[in-house]
C-alpha cells in the first residue's frame, strides 16, 4: 500500500518523465474530487495528501541510499494540486464550472513543471534536504510559486492593476 501511495497508483512507473507524468494524472484526479465533491473535497486532498506523502516516502525509501528515487510521484501530485488551488478557489467563489478557467489549468500545469524542473531559490533548498521532507517541500513550493504565478497571470488577464 505504501508503494501505491508513493508512486500515485503506480504512475511513477511511467517512463519518460515519471514527474510529468505526476503532474498530469494530478489534474483530472483535481477536477474529479472537486466535480464529485467541490472546493472542500479537493483543499482537503490537498491538505491529506502533503503529510500522507511524507509518512509514505519515508516508510518507502527507509534504508535506500537514493530518498528520492524516480516512481515517487505523490510529491508531484502535492505540488501541482497546490499549483491548482487558485483555480479551484476561483471556480468556486465565481460560482463557474471549473474547466471554465482553463487557461488556470495550463498555467498551473507549466508554471509548476517549470519550477519544479529548475529549481528556483527555496525549491532547490527544499531539494537538497536528504530526507522525505526535502522530497515532498521542493515540489510544495514550486506548487506555491506556481500558484502565485497563476494568480498574477489571472489579474493580469481581467487588467487588475497589482500593487
Amino acid at each position: 500500500m505504501i508503494h501505491l501511495i508513493t508512486t500515485f497508483f503506480l504512475v511513477g512507473h511511467m517512463r519518460p518523465a515519471p514527474g510529468t507524468w505526476g503532474s498530469v494524472v494530478a489534474l483530472p484526479v483535481a477536477w474529479a474530487l472537486y466535480t464529485l465533491g467541490g472546493l472542500w473535497a479537493f483543499l482537503a486532498a490537498l491538505i491529506i495528501v502533503i503529510p500522507l506523502g511524507w509518512w509514505a516516502i519515508r516508510r518507502d525509501t527507509a534504508g535506500q541510499t537514493d530518498h528520492d528515487p524516480s516512481e515517487i510521484v505523490i510529491d508531484e501530485v502535492a505540488g501541482q494540486w497546490t499549483a491548482l488551488a487558485p483555480v479551484m478557489i476561483g471556480a468556486a467563489y465565481a460560482g463557474v464550472p471549473v474547466l471554465a478557467l482553463w487557461p488556470g489549468w495550463i498555467t498551473a500545469f507549466a508554471a509548476f513543471r517549470l519550477f519544479d524542473i529548475w529549481k528556483p531559490g527555496p525549491v532547490g533548498w527544499a531539494d537538497k534536504r536528504p530526507d522525505a521532507w526535502g522530497v515532498m517541500l521542493d515540489d510544495v513550493i514550486a506548487g506555491g510559486i506556481a500558484a502565485v504565478v497563476v494568480i498574477v497571470a489571472a489579474a493580469v488577464s481581467h487588467g487588475v492593476i497589482l500593487l
